[in-house]
């Protein structure tokens, strides 16, 4: 029997899902795959021990004609119906659901009606007015879809946060434990956690004899398409997702310099470069040197170093965290302090903004509770969309007030329990045109704390938004802004609005400024931070969670909030329940 984890099968069963859709298959047995997915997600047992007892059907929500697929997957390593919708639905038409605003149904009339198939073809419809003419569409949307494709070509060789994690990981753990490896790292813009990667710096320190062998271990892993290079000390290759990734291999002894001048950034190195020669010193990949009478480097007389803080220190400085490499006033400040105090992770307490079921959430309010608590959080700010968020099961005030029945039971369950845990009643209201919320005063003043975003008319003129958004941060109701900008990274471009005023009214006001976690989005900007240091901003660190997986995405959010030079004290989500509680009172 072959194995697959709860995830490879939930996986494979909403792509099933998504195929469908593409496919114009009825939209009900879409949703079933769907609802079998996330019912693998959440499923505490392994699903290979059910397949092996014949007991799939006995899962909620699994019927007997997805459970035949389960179990010819395990059987065969394959579902037959995944396999022929993936030979008939043009696998291009997939690429199409990244084009901000098209969703499977219209990617599958575009596709039907205009019988086209590439982003090329898409491209080229819209522009000689073809899809504008389709019913449903008009000439607003092909301008949105033009809009999209060419962002999405402007950023064709670069990915997410997240999904360079995912390769770094794979391939630090290909290469950590083979022979000669005596050091190894991530360097380049994924250490220093850019919002978006264009490749992937791998440096290990090994000696020279083993590192045919080590480049022959990279190139050959079965993740790699193509060998774009390979020498004695560096290989390229590309891997399946279409990223480049770099492995170089140095001494020992030059490994902490290596790996401090691969990270870059460039004009950082630049600045240490400077400041080094102003020392009488020489600094590069291959380490520190003394100039000679000449002023030029002295490679027979080099400067004795066992890692970056020492290379640091010789420069009279103390060590730079790699998020704050980008020579934004880092060398100055740690050639006076020793520190900066940044946010960890695990100062993090609590979740402020994720979504339920209520609204568009895969999972109920306890679902997302329990996972909260399983990953060590105290609480749960539940932010389901307000009203105007129709498309995505806005609750009106009706519904508002049964949600807050739900959570009063679920916390009054957990004090019985004598379980420390709190959710607390939060919203996440549509900031309309004018900047005013979504609700009655009446209303609003009984959510604990409410997160503002603006999610419709991104394109409003500059002005227009500033005000939108200063509007919502000065409003007494306004405990957070969300994703201000409103981007989905490498997707859609955000509101051109400069944040920098928004960032002092809203420290003037006491409304925070999320920095929404999710990968699409990591917004505030990190380059705002020297903005929001300089008024005292405070932020939450928000994974913006639809599912209980969403929650995860913390940790990107976080790896923000260093880059932008947030410390604990500034970032809500670091508090106790109590501590949040009476600063959600103090805002009322």
């Amino acid at each position: 029997m072959n194995s697959f984890t709860n995830k490879d099968v939930a996986a494979l069963l909403e792509e099933i899902g998504i195929l469908l859709r593409l496919d114009g298959a009825n939209d009900f047995k879409a949703i079933a795959f769907d609802r079998a997915a996330r019912t693998l997600e959440s499923l505490d047992s392994p699903i290979a021990s059910l397949v092996e007892s014949n007991e799939v059907t006995q899962i909620k929500g699994i019927g007997k004609s997805i459970a035949e697929d389960i179990h010819a997957l395990f059987e065969t390593g394959e579902i037959p119906a995944l396999v022929n919708l993936r030979n008939k639905v043009p696998g291009e038409l997939v690429r199409w659901l990244d084009i901000s605003g098209m969703g499977p149904k219209k990617v599958y009339k575009i596709h039907k009606e205009l019988g086209i198939t590439t982003l090329d073809e898409l491209k080229s419809r819209c522009e000689d007015g073809s899809v504008a003419a389709l019913s449903g569409m008009g000439a607003k949307s092909a301008e949105k879809i033009l809009k999209s494709i060419s962002w999405m070509e402007q950023f064709a060789e670069r990915c997410r946060l997240d999904e360079a994690r995912s390769i770094a990981d794979r391939m630090i753990n290909l290469l950590r434990d083979q022979q000669g490896v005596q050091e190894i790292s991530v360097a380049g813009s994924f250490r220093r956690s850019l919002e978006t990667i264009g490749d992937i710096d791998i440096l290990i320190g090994a000696e020279a004899d083993d590192a045919p062998a080590l480049f022959d271990r990279f190139t050959a892993d079965e993740s790699v398409i193509e060998v774009l290079g390979k020498g004695d000390t560096k290989s390229s290759v590309r891997t399946r997702e279409g990223l480049q990734v770099d492995l170089r291999i140095v001494r020992e002894k030059q490994f902490p310099a290596a790996l401090l001048y691969f990270t870059g950034s460039k004009e950082h190195n630049v600045a240490l470069r400077q400041r080094a020669r102003d020392r009488g010193l020489a600094l590069n990949e291959y380490g520190l040197f003394k100039l000679d009478a000449d002023g030029n480097t002295d490679f027979d007389q080099p400067v004795e170093y066992g890692s970056e803080a020492d290379i640091y220190s010789r420069l009279d400085m103390n060590w730079v965290p790699p998020e704050l490499r980008e020579d934004r006033g880092e060398v100055a400040w740690f050639s006076e302090h020793p520190h900066a105090d940044l946010v960890e992770l695990a100062d993090i307490k609590g979740v402020l903004h994720a979504h339920s079921t209520w609204s568009d959430g895969r999972y109920s309010i306890e679902e997302m509770a329990q996972a909260c608590l399983k990953r060590g959080y105290e609480y749960l700010g539940l932010t389901d969309h307000s009203r105007t968020a129709a498309y995505a099961g806005g609750l009106d005030a009706q519904r508002v007030q049964q949600q807050w029945k739900e959570i009063d039971a679920l916390n009054n369950k957990f004090a019985a329990e004598g379980t420390r845990f709190r959710i607390f009643k939060g919203i996440e209201s549509d900031i309309l045109a004018d900047g005013s919320l979504d609700y009655e005063e009446g209303l609003l003043k009984g959510f604990d704390f409410i997160i503002a975003s603006v999610h419709f008319s991104l394109d409003m003129p500059a002005d227009k938004m500033q005000d939108r958004l200063t509007r919502a941060v000065e409003n007494p109701y306004t405990t957070l802004l969300g994703h201000p900008t409103g981007r989905l990274l490498l997707k859609r471009d955000g509101s051109k609005v400069d944040l920098n005023p928004v960032i002092e009214r809203a420290a003037a006001a006491g409304t925070a400024i999320e920095i929404n976690a999710n990968p699409w989005r990591l917004d505030l900007d990190w380059r705002y931070g020297n903005k929001a240091r300089q008024v005292g901003l405070k932020t939450a660190v928000c994974p913006d969670a639809h599912s209980t997986e969403g929650i995860d995405d913390m940790e990107y959010g976080v790896r923000i909030a260093r880059k932008a030079r947030f410390e604990a004290g500034r970032v809500l989500n670091t508090l106790a329940i109590e501590e949040l509680e009476a600063h959600f009172q103090s805002r009322r």
